[in-house]
């Protein structure tokens, strides 16, 4: 009888401790997630606008690879593009995407910085190898600072900007290079130390998917998108009309219901900053992808023209030839 009630009690103390692991172990999922903390910011001012280096783009000179030495550490999972993260010879730390977005991405990073936004960092390399995994051209190298912490993503429809003029700036900049990809997950932020606390910098990370083309028929958009094709780009619209006060954007991308709220107000500002890029400028900013000179020509006249037809616009004027 005495073994039997101390069987029993032995049962029961383990039966109250698995009950509170698993109490434990839910409290601790149903725990929230900690919030980031620092100042949102997604664009500043350019000091002088004129002095940006288009070329070097926001790291400069300073935060080039040093390619003398390429370690691979491993591959990433995902995406459009084949990507590796590699240590270059000053120890710091990389993402390299190989193929067709690595122009792109690299033009597109140096035109959003060069009018204010905030970016990753990003540079062009014609040709590299990366041990065990092959030679290869046009590769982009993306820095992974230690001191920038990536903290989630951020979502088109729901931020701290929305319906802010820089907010609304961005948004045409993704209708002028074509970026159809506008998914929340090409989205993040940045948690950054800067002079006065942290930072939090909402940065578009994937900008693979531009300077190319897509229909804004529905059914033919997956049949007609594509990237990194200059002649393409150059012979795609960019406005339609102006309803009132708002501008009609020919977007044939993702998330295309963010594009109709946008006034003239907002498209003559963003055209205001974009008109104060040179030209060597924005040769720059092609020239920084190794893009071709016949190429540059062709993106340069186009990112023009585009930035004329923010600023030439008024209420209620028909702009586009229509058509897919």
């Amino acid at each position: 009888m005495h073994k039997t009630k101390k069987l029993r009690m032995l049962v029961l103390l383990a039966l109250l401790v698995s009950l509170t692991s698993i109490d434990t172990g839910l409290a601790k999922s149903k725990k929230k997630k900690a919030v980031p903390t620092g100042t949102p910011i997604l664009w500043q001012r350019p000091a002088d606008i004129s002095s940006r280096d288009l070329f070097l783009g926001p790291g400069g000179a300073a935060m080039r690879p040093d390619l003398r030495r390429i370690t691979f550490i491993k591959e990433q999972k995902g995406g459009y593009s084949k990507k590796f993260e590699v240590r270059d010879g000053s120890g710091r730390t990389w993402v390299v995407k190989i193929g067709k977005e690595a122009q792109s991405e690299t033009s597109a990073i140096r035109l959003l910085w060069g009018v204010g936004y905030l970016t990753e960092v990003n540079y062009l390399v014609p040709r590299v190898t990366i041990p065990g995994k092959g030679t290869f051209r046009n590769v982009r190298f993306e820095a992974r600072p230690d001191n920038w912490k990536r903290v989630g993503e951020w979502k088109w429809k729901k931020n701290p900007f929305t319906n802010t003029t820089e907010f609304q700036g961005l948004k045409i900049m993704m209708a002028l290079i074509n970026n159809w990809d506008l998914k929340d997950s090409n989205n993040e932020i940045l948690q950054v130390r800067g002079d006065n606390g942290n930072e939090l910098r909402y940065i578009i990370s994937d900008l693979g998917a531009t300077f190319g083309h897509a229909s804004t028929t529905p059914i033919l958009w997956r049949l007609t998108r594509s990237r990194n094709n200059p002649a393409k780009f150059a012979k795609s619209n960019f406005l339609e009309k102006v309803k009132g006060d708002r501008v009609v954007l020919h977007f044939g991308g993702k998330n295309r219901g963010i594009m109709k709220d946008i006034d003239v107000q907002d498209a003559q500002w963003m055209g205001s900053w974009l008109a104060q890029l040179s030209d060597h400028q924005l040769r720059d900013a092609f020239r920084a992808a190794n893009y071709r000179p016949d190429q540059i020509n062709l993106l340069v006249r186009a990112v023009r023209d585009r930035t004329n037809e923010l600023l030439s616009l008024r209420p209620n004027v028909h702009i586009g030839r229509g058509g897919n």
